[in-house]
């Protein structure tokens, strides 16, 4: 994954909890996947005024993480950005990286990933091409080609 932190136009803040630490002092290892997706939800509910949790629907065909450094309480300013970087017919790939911040502000990069989501028919369970009016508000958002 390529990406520069000015990639992502969307930025939601992460609560670190005392019980996202595991027996080392950081956050465990699959937390990370977790912050993917309330990162995802954030994403999709700021990009597409059209988007309904209880109309659309996707489902993970592969999701990945890179883990950089660690995460601990005392992190500044912990977030998540996400961006749709691919759009397919059916499918589309969002990247996402996790930051805090050094005391001068200058950002630290904790991990970045990638999903791939696949649409799917609700009642069918079987996938479906991404409705136009989606790919029109993610291009919209991302300034996509």
């Amino acid at each position: 994954m390529n990406f520069k932190i000015e990639d992502f136009k969307f930025y939601h803040s992460l609560e670190i909890r005392w019980n996202d630490l595991d027996a080392l002092g950081h956050v465990n290892n699959v937390l990370y996947i977790d912050y993917f997706q309330t990162g995802r939800g954030k994403y999709m509910t700021k990009v597409s005024k059209t988007w309904n949790w209880n109309k659309h629907m996707f489902v993970i065909a592969n999701i990945n993480c890179n883990y950089i450094r660690e995460i601990g309480l005392k992190v500044k300013n912990p977030r998540i950005g996400v961006r749709i970087s691919k759009m397919g017919t059916k499918s589309f790939e969002i990247d996402y990286v996790i930051l805090s911040e050094e005391k001068d502000h200058s950002p630290i990069i904790h991990a970045h990933g990638s999903s791939v989501q696949v649409m799917i028919d609700l009642e069918s369970k079987k996938s479906i091409e991404i409705p136009d009016w989606l790919k029109l508000e993610v291009k919209t958002f991302e300034q996509l080609d």
